[in-house]
């Protein structure tokens, strides 16, 4: 089917922000300030379309993120929240009347109610531990939400005779679900699971509201994922059974409409981060599951059951797609289009016959979009790209290359818009983390590395979905286990290679950045390597070894590496930057939150001391009280101020700003 008029209507607004005549690039700080519009939850009846817009709050120094509402018929749009801490992604009522959402306004996360009309929110929980997820009972009379239940008083008796003190593995706060019901604002919830058996993740109601299925773990640790099974508790006694019991992670539980079956994500028992995982059905007290999707070959995100089949959503190289399959026949349907449309988070009316969802296309800003499910056309209800009118802006296509061994890389090259491919360009590689990241064509607000600054100063970006992405089949995401970094890199610097082929990139201002794994490949890129100028560490692993002890997500290199650091040293040192550090003679930025418990940040005291001692250029800068990612915009901005004094020096030869020091 040819692309609707409306598509066609924003790519002629992408083209026309990018003309010549309004040659202006975005600031830094201008790029943060694009709001972005996410979460779209379609009302039942759909009538309205509620979503998130966050924005960058300097006074507060935080991304805020406010509830928006659209009436699909007129279009018109309105803010429902305006509270300074923002509100969480809204739920609609089953009768389409109230949203629920959360906020910490008075210091902890509560349930608040509010009509989508406009109004005061009502506060529905004064709770001491605080609401995490929630979920509106079918028949509206209750909440469902997973909460710690606050500090235990045996745990606040302890700290006052003792001080504060943790004991590893041993100090768990298990997650349950409370019961609050929605007409009674002095209502007290109610606990409908406890004990230290298990910890609640996600849940959700059954038909008819009489149950609530829910995945757990032996406890809250994110190492301990792959011990997930799928449990069904009544509300009417607490009574509660397990149905599935399977080897590895069974998450995200949903109902199908007849109360009869269970939908549930798998690992199907072989519980490896780079396999795919799977939808399987159960019946509702326990039995075989049936694994429903063994035959499509990349992970599946579930999202609903309705009356025509399960519907899920999936990465397609580097576009992403919402699917349904029929749990009988087990046959899947492509449901979305064009083929290059980029779609997340669909949310449906009850009768299943329309979809809200995130959408954008190559060159474009993402949208909140809805469409009929039958005849899939997508209609954007939001005009988030007016935003980047006044701005001329880089172009985005998909290149490929062969790697070293054959195996064939998807990239996104990003362009000057008035590139001439007679000219000598820098070429800057920015990489994804995961590694099952992916990056695609869409347009963003610049976070950790300012491309759209870089470009204007006159170089391509290459942003290489190497061996490990997701969209591109289990095969593909397998590639780099015990291969971590050495096929990673040739994957990066044969598509290096043949850009240069092309004749437009200036071999002598090559440079690398990445954070996380991207972080990860930089670190290997800078000791393994002379072929870069300069190199951007951002929360990257330089020992294997090192990373393994102090992380807080063990199973990762386990997983990857096929042993521990005790069972196989070698591998460790193999795959390691480190190893490889008296080759080193990059000059290196190090950037590091100092609370990562994910890649912890001994890993970038060791690359710093390490080049130190090799006598090679190199800078650490470490954000203060700041872990994995960093999210807040002041010290945002200055990651990215960071890494454009540092390419600007090496790769430009300019003399440092010293702006953010």
């Amino acid at each position: 089917m040819t692309e609707s008029i409306i598509i066609k209507r924003m790519r002629m607004l992408a083209f026309l922000a990018a003309l010549p005549l309004l040659a202006q690039t975005p600031s830094i700080e201008q790029s943060m300030n694009w709001k972005t519009a996410s979460a779209a939850r379609i009302s039942p009846d759909g009538k309205f379309v509620a979503y998130q817009v966050t924005a960058a709050d300097w006074d507060q120094n935080a991304f805020v993120a406010q509830t928006w509402v659209v009436m699909t018929s007129t279009g018109e749009r309105y803010q429902l929240t305006h509270h300074k801490k923002g509100s969480s992604v809204p739920e609609w009522s089953p009768d389409s009347k109230i949203l629920a959402f959360t906020s910490d306004r008075d210091g902890k996360a509560q349930l608040y109610t509010i009509s989508p009309t406009g109004g005061e929110a009502r506060q529905l929980t004064s709770f001491d531990g605080g609401v995490m997820g929630f979920r509106w009972s079918p028949d509206g009379k209750h909440i469902a939400f997973t909460s710690t239940g606050g500090e235990s008083k045996a745990r606040k008796d302890r700290k006052e005779k003792f001080g504060d003190f943790e004991i590893v593995n041993g100090d768990y706060a298990m997650h349950h679900i409370w019961l609050v019901g929605t007409a009674d604002e002095k209502a007290s919830p109610v606990q409908l699971t406890d004990g230290s058996a298990f910890s609640v993740s996600s849940f959700s109601w059954s038909p008819d509201s009489s149950q609530i299925a829910f995945a757990a773990t032996k406890d809250p640790d994110i190492a301990h994922g792959d011990t997930s099974d799928i449990y069904v508790v009544r509300v009417s006694d607490h009574g509660i059974r397990k149905i599935v019991n399977t080897p590895g992670g069974d998450t995200g539980p949903i109902w199908s409409p007849d109360g009869r079956q269970i939908a549930y994500s798998t690992s199907g028992g072989r519980d490896l981060m780079f396999l795919n995982r799977f939808i399987a059905t159960v019946p509702m007290d326990g039995g075989t599951p049936k694994i429903l999707t063994q035959k499509f070959d990349e992970s599946p995100t579930l999202d609903a059951w309705g009356p025509d089949g399960i519907y899920f959503a999936a990465g397609e190289r580097t576009a992403a797609h919402l699917f349904r399959i029929d749990p009988q026949s087990m046959v899947i349907t492509k449901i979305s289009q064009p083929a290059t449309l980029m779609l997340n988070g669909a949310s449906f009316t009850k009768d299943f016959s329309k979809v809200a969802f995130s959408c954008s296309m190559p060159n474009q800003y993402g949208e909140i979009c809805v469409s009929t499910v039958a005849g899939f056309t997508p209609r954007p209800v939001t005009t988030m790209s007016e935003q980047l009118k006044g701005f001329q802006l880089a172009t985005r296509e998909v290149v490929e290359w062969q790697s070293k061994d054959g195996t064939q890389i998807e990239g996104i090259l990003i362009k000057p818009a008035d590139f001439d491919p007679k000219k000598k360009y820098p070429l800057l590689v920015v990489i994804h983390g995961g590694p099952t990241g992916v990056d695609r064509t869409s347009i963003s607000g610049d976070r950790y590395y300012p491309i759209e600054r870089f470009v204007a100063k006159g170089a391509l970006v290459l942003r290489p979905n190497y061996r490990g992405s997701a969209g591109y089949g289990e095969n593909f995401r397998s590639l780099n286990v015990r291969n971590l970094g050495l096929g990673d890199y040739e994957d990066v610097i044969s598509g290096v290679d043949a850009l240069i082929a092309k004749g437009f990139v200036d071999t002598e201002r090559v440079g690398s950045m990445g954070w996380s794994q991207g972080g990860y490949i930089s670190a290997f890129i800078t000791t393994y390597s002379d072929r870069f100028k300069a190199v951007s560490v951002g929360a990257g692993i330089s020992d294997w070894m090192t990373y393994y002890v102090n992380t807080d997500i063990h199973p990762f290199t386990r997983h990857y590496l096929k042993a521990t650091p005790w069972e196989d040293p070698e591998i460790y040192k193999k795959t390691s930057p480190i190893t490889y550090i008296n080759n080193a003679k990059t000059p290196t930025l190090i950037q590091h939150g100092e609370l990562d418990k994910r890649v912890p940040i001994p890993n970038a005291y060791e690359l710093y001391q390490g080049l130190q001692d090799r006598n090679v250029p190199t800078k650490l800068i470490v954000y203060k009280g700041f872990g994995h990612g960093i999210d807040k915009p002041k010290q945002a901005r200055a990651v990215m101020e960071h890494n454009y004094d540092w390419f600007s020096q090496y790769i430009w030869g300019e003399k440092p700003s010293h702006a953010a020091e």
